[in-house]
């Protein structure tokens, strides 16, 4: 069962809300950061990408680079950017992006929990990023960024959170960057509070959505104070780290599309006629074909674009793993034809989240940046949490959640 806790949240006052916070570290470059935090010395990015308070060049993993992010933390809540609550709170936190809600319960989850397979993951973890966050938790003493929970819903949350967002917000802003809506609450009443840490309880298992990375630090860390604190008990901070949960009916992936630099020697007319082995593939023309269906693909190739339709026998729908349009193509194009064999390590291959759109598909290959795209038809949060139930792991690239929590709104310190 979800173990669950409230805390003292540490935050910026409502007016600095949206100049402290930030898209989060992993979607964007050091030069992006240093870009759309120009001028504003309270963006969260001096914090979670400190190598912009460094010349450009600076090696974003040197020592010092961890340090300043140490040091920031401290400056901004110095300077009254981030203030804790005296109280501990849940916290709801909602997104809106294209006039389409999803409303977030905010809490301080279990490390045990995490350890012991009830927070489910999908994808797995390298080891160098893993070590990465962890440097940046443990200098900070804290989870300076939140990661992103699924729940099987519940109808009694969803009445809570109802009667919560009936009150008037801590914070309201629309970010400028994308023009996504971020609003957020503070839980005051204990009895509420019980109450959500009780329903929690009778919930078997989290899944994690997005922050795979971020959860096994955060983790680990927990883990490691654990075994550091001769004294330990079970209820310090460090036992918990911060997620944003959100019930799995209010969930959409979006696709996460490939393009490769070449076609593995061989020529246009080649590449479609090794197609044509495993898929139906009709020509669509110029104008931009999205697919829109399970087992349909789009191929941009030489200024046209094609539909690509699996054949039968190509896949198993009984296999989790084999039924996904991320495992087709990649064993039957990606692999077979175009000979890559690794997604996480061949330099050959990219992945465009699908938030950017199908032109920017066009966009790289007809730049000459690229030679060929794949557009895939996105998966499900079903098809999600049934592969995390059966201990599966999903292949590299396959889900893009959008919108991205916006990092900034609340901090989990671990002491």
């Amino acid at each position: 069962m979800a173990t669950i806790k409230p805390f003292k949240g540490i935050r910026p006052p409502r007016e600095l809300a949206k100049q402290v916070s930030s898209r989060p570290y992993d979607v964007l470059n050091s030069d992006e950061a240093r870009a759309e935090a120009q001028g504003n010395p309270m963006s969260l990015y001096h914090i979670i990408k400190p190598e912009i308070n460094f010349p450009v060049g600076t090696d974003e993993h040197d020592p010092k680079v961890y340090q300043s992010a140490f040091e920031q933390f401290c400056l901004f809540k110095k300077n009254g950017w981030l203030c804790q609550d005296p109280e501990d709170h849940y916290y709801v936190y909602a997104q809106t992006m294209n006039g389409r809600t999803q409303y977030g319960l905010v809490v301080a989850a279990s490390v045990e929990d995490y350890m012991t397979g009830k927070i489910k993951k999908h994808e797995l973890t390298r080891r160098d990023k893993e070590e990465d966050r962890m440097k940046h938790v443990r200098v900070n003493n804290a989870n300076i960024e939140p990661v992103f929970f699924a729940y099987p819903h519940r109808d009694d949350l969803d009445r809570i959170v109802a009667q919560v967002t009936k009150q008037e917000p801590e914070y309201d802003f629309v970010s400028d960057l994308d023009g996504f809506g971020h609003t957020f609450w503070i839980i005051n009443d204990k009895a509420l509070i019980e109450q959500i840490t009780k329903i929690f309880a009778d919930i078997p298992y989290m899944y994690i959505a997005d922050g795979h990375h971020r959860s096994a630090a955060a983790a680990l860390v927990g883990n490691e104070k654990k075994m550091q604190n001769p004294n330990h008990r079970g209820d310090e901070e460090y036992n918990y780290f911060l997620a944003v949960c959100f019930p799995d009916n209010q969930l959409n992936i979006i696709d996460y599309n490939r393009v490769v630099k070449d076609l593995n020697g061989l020529s246009t007319e080649e590449f479609l006629a090794r197609l044509n082995d495993d898929f139906v593939v009709e020509k669509k023309g110029t104008e931009i074909y999205k697919p829109d269906h399970l087992h349909n693909f789009s191929l941009y190739l030489g200024g046209y674009w094609y539909s690509l339709e699996a054949r039968d026998g190509r896949y198993n729908d009984s296999d989790p793993i084999g039924v996904l349009d991320v495992t087709i193509s990649s064993n039957l194009i990606l692999d077979k034809i175009l000979g890559i064999k690794d997604l996480r390590s061949d330099k050959r291959i990219d992945f465009v989240g699908g938030i950017r759109g199908l032109g920017e598909l066009k966009r790289r290959v007809d730049s000459g940046e690229m030679k060929v795209a794949l557009a895939l038809y996105p998966v499900t949060m079903k098809q999600l949490m049934d592969i995390a139930d059966s201990g599966n792991i999903m292949p590299p690239k396959t889900t893009w959640f959008e919108p991205k929590l916006r990092s900034g709104l609340i901090i989990h310190e671990l002491v």
